[in-house]
């Protein structure tokens, strides 16, 4: 893979725009997720900020072993070689793989960054994004696998789907809605007849 050179012109621009919306407060809430979720074994970053975060992240170990934590034993999606990838193509390979497992695991795609955008650290932001949504639906799901603070992520909005008998469903016709109006009061009293002039009296 060719080394990406520095950005000039418009193009230093934006990517400096992108790198601004990384959160270094989310940062450190991210960490210990992940280490609560995965154990002491994944380590941390070497230092704090963009690059500590995406050297730690890059190979793709750390987030498959994450993404493996949230299944249950039997059910893991990714197989996870005991020595890290050393080629960069294993390593994008095993980034996709867990990019993948996230989207199976409920992640829209939306909220899934490109591999690009950890590996060339183009888009750190974009990954953040990744792994709060994960946090999110591990949190909502309420199913003893996720470990770690639940104050840390905010919960989905689940369905509350509601069933209706028929006779429940049959009384709701003959309701009428407030956003139709009433007709409490209605009168035509006092209305003219059509085609007749109204009378004015002086």
């Amino acid at each position: 893979m060719a080394n990406v050179g520095p950005a000039y012109g418009m193009s230093r621009e934006v990517q400096s725009k992108i790198q601004k919306k990384y959160d270094s407060e989310l940062e450190p809430i991210l960490v210990a997720w992940i280490v609560a979720q995965c154990g002491a074994e994944v380590g941390r970053p070497e230092e704090e900020g963009r690059q500590g975060f995406q050297a730690w992240l890059k190979n793709g170990m750390v987030l498959s072993k994450l993404v493996n934590s949230l299944h249950a034993e039997g059910s893991k999606p990714l197989k996870i070689n005991p020595t890290p990838p050393t080629t960069v193509f294993k390593q994008m390979e095993q980034v996709a793989q867990f990019l993948k497992a996230s989207e199976n695991y409920g992640v829209a795609k939306t909220d899934i960054f490109q591999t690009v955008d950890l590996f060339e650290g183009k888009d750190l932001a974009a990954v953040q994004r990744t792994l709060t949504a994960l946090g999110s639906i591990a949190v909502t799901k309420m199913d003893g696998l996720y470990h770690g603070d639940p104050s840390w992520f905010m919960k989905k909005a689940q369905e509350n789907k509601r069933d209706f008998s028929d006779q429940k469903l049959k009384e709701g016709k003959n309701i009428i809605g407030l956003q139709m109006g009433s007709n409490k009061g209605a009168s035509q009293a006092g209305s003219t007849g059509y085609g007749r002039p109204r009378q004015i009296i002086s």
